[in-house]
């Protein structure tokens, strides 16, 4: 998942994509950062970046990155249902579908919360999923990855509730064993994500379809959703 192919990738979308072109100097959070992708391309463009993940193992591979090219970047380890800086940052970004995972519709609801109050104002949330329309397209093929050691990864996922959730299984092939790991999730079409902007005090709430800033239609390979900070 974290491959430098990867990597390479969120650097070229963090230089190319339009909805990723902040002023410099920006106050960027990075809200469940993972391993670090991003924060390193952002604080190379000269924002002020934080970087929140609850998982300690992530932190570590998000501090070991950001050493290595150099950059100075805030690590905070935490939990995104309750965790709030007010007024303190221009950008908040939730990336590659990490939103959704928590099984009370309300909690989820409150991260959206919990981020308005932590922007200053006029400040914009940008949430990053794999929306229903786009995910109906090609759900129900396996999906493999080869691993560097001959092992390899292969990611299922499952419609449940009348495609109000979805259930993503990864099973690792290592040699004569396997083992399987299930998520659950909430899917949002572009509209319920749209509205539980709304509902959390955004205003100015837009879909896009790719951090380029096209439209969400029938083209459409993300679902990217943009809400401001009232002043």
């Amino acid at each position: 998942m974290f491959s430098g192919a990867r990597a390479e990738s969120v650097a070229a979308l963090v230089r190319d994509a339009s909805l990723l072109d902040f002023p410099a100097g920006s106050r960027v959070l990075d809200l469940c950062c993972g391993p670090g992708l991003f924060l390193v391309p952002l604080a190379e463009r000269g924002h002020q970046v934080t970087g929140v993940d609850l998982s300690p193992a992530m932190l570590e591979a998000a501090r070991a990155a950001c050493d290595r090219a150099g950059t100075s970047v805030r690590l905070v380890r935490a939990d995104m249902l309750d965790h709030i800086e007010p007024g303190a940052y221009d950008v908040i970004l939730n990336l590659f579908t990490s939103f959704g995972y928590f099984a009370d519709p309300a909690d989820n609801l409150q991260v959206l919360r919990n981020a308005r109050r932590s922007l200053a104002p006029g400040g914009h949330l940008l949430v990053d999923v794999m929306g229903k329309e786009v995910l109906a397209g090609w759900i129900g093929r396996p999906q493999a990855v080869d691993l560097p050691d001959g092992a390899y990864v292969v990611q299922r996922d499952t419609v449940l509730d009348s495609w109000r959730r979805l259930r993503t299984d990864w099973t690792l092939v290592r040699g004569t064993t396997a083992r399987t790991a299930s998520i659950h999730s909430f899917l949002y079409s572009a509209a319920e994500l749209h509205d539980l902007f709304v509902a959390a005090g955004f205003t100015d709430v837009t879909c896009f379809g790719d951090f380029d800033g096209g439209p969400y239609d029938q083209h459409a390979r993300r679902l990217v959703v943009r809400g401001r900070a009232a002043a």
